[in-house]
């Protein structure tokens, strides 16, 4: 069927999320891989352009990863990835971080890369006492004992209902009809001390280390495309923690907070709002919105 114009853009889930926590305002350095052709150059200017430290963006043989985007009239995509030059960042390739660690205060991670790197990476940050925040997307189609290794690791574990929903072998369930504060309790049981489930524009919920669920409601806005959304939401999440804001509630409403600006927007990297944007929307009127609790409570995490 037809469709609308072809738009070409700076994308990635690791350099959005690198480029949302720069413009909120954290110093930031990502470490990846292009393909040697021009959308990896392009996409290193536009990182460094951002304020990114690219040092351990290296380019690589072959093409770069890329993201076919399709864009309902409603703001909702549809994502299709080729990994490309992602999928050629190895364990041995993390040689810079152990010195990046050393004046970090946090370490996001996802999944466009491969998991064996991931892991690495979050024992690396585990050793050195670095907060780990782990958006565990795209999810596989197997969830197998590697990504459940990585899982264990991580500190802070960020995914939508459909993501809950494989993680935890309910997918024939459903996000529709699933509970998402029974989706957050059982996925702590993976080991994270915390859970932030997002539920679009019904917001998030989370499961913080006192073991209760609790819902933080979203934003009230016209969605234009929400392409960037929660590359924004999980940025947020890892600046907060790096900045030592410790109540999840607090950083989860933040973090909704720029999900939904970068939704008011076209595209996934110019979409993403600043610090100041974020303070501006939390501060307005209609912008205070209590956090309410969820009846069900799970148990207090062991670690």
């Amino acid at each position: 069927m037809p469709g609308g114009d072809l738009e070409r853009g700076a994308g990635g889930k690791g350099a959005n999320q690198a480029v949302a926590a720069r413009r909120l305002g954290a110093r930031t350095a990502m470490i990846g891989r292009v393909g040697d052709d021009e959308f990896g150059a392009e996409l290193r200017a536009a990182l460094a352009e951002a304020g990114v430290d690219i040092a351990g963006v290296a380019s690589v043989t072959g093409p770069t990863g890329t993201a076919l985007i399709l864009v309902d009239p409603a703001g909702e995509n549809v994502i299709t990835i080729s990994p490309g030059a992602n999928g050629r960042l190895r364990p041995d390739g993390l040689g810079g971080l152990t010195g990046q660690l050393g004046t970090a205060g946090a370490l996001l991670l996802q999944l466009e890369v491969p998991v064996q790197t991931s892991t690495a990476a979050a024992r690396l940050a585990r050793d050195a006492g670095v907060p780990i925040v782990l958006n565990a997307a795209p999810l596989p189609t197997t969830v197998d004992e590697p990504l459940r290794r990585l899982i264990g690791l991580a500190d802070l574990l960020v995914v939508n209902e459909t993501e809950a929903a494989g993680l935890i072998g309910d997918a024939a369930t459903g996000p529709v009809e699933a509970d998402p504060h029974a989706y957050a309790l059982a996925m702590r049981r993976l080991g994270p001390a915390e859970v932030v489930v997002t539920l679009g524009a019904k917001g998030a919920v989370l499961v913080g280390l006192d073991g209760r669920s609790r819902h933080v409601p979203a934003f009230h806005i016209e969605v234009v495309d929400a392409v960037g959304a929660g590359d924004a939401f999980c940025a947020e999440l890892a600046v907060a923690r790096a900045t030592g804001v410790r109540e999840l509630d607090i950083a989860v409403r933040r973090a909704c907070a720029a999900g939904a600006l970068a939704a008011t927007r076209p595209g996934a990297q110019s979409a993403l709002p600043s610090r100041y944007e974020v303070d501006a929307l939390l501060a307005a009127p209609d912008g205070r919105t209590a956090i309410l609790d969820s009846v069900t409570e799970g148990t207090r995490h062991a670690s």
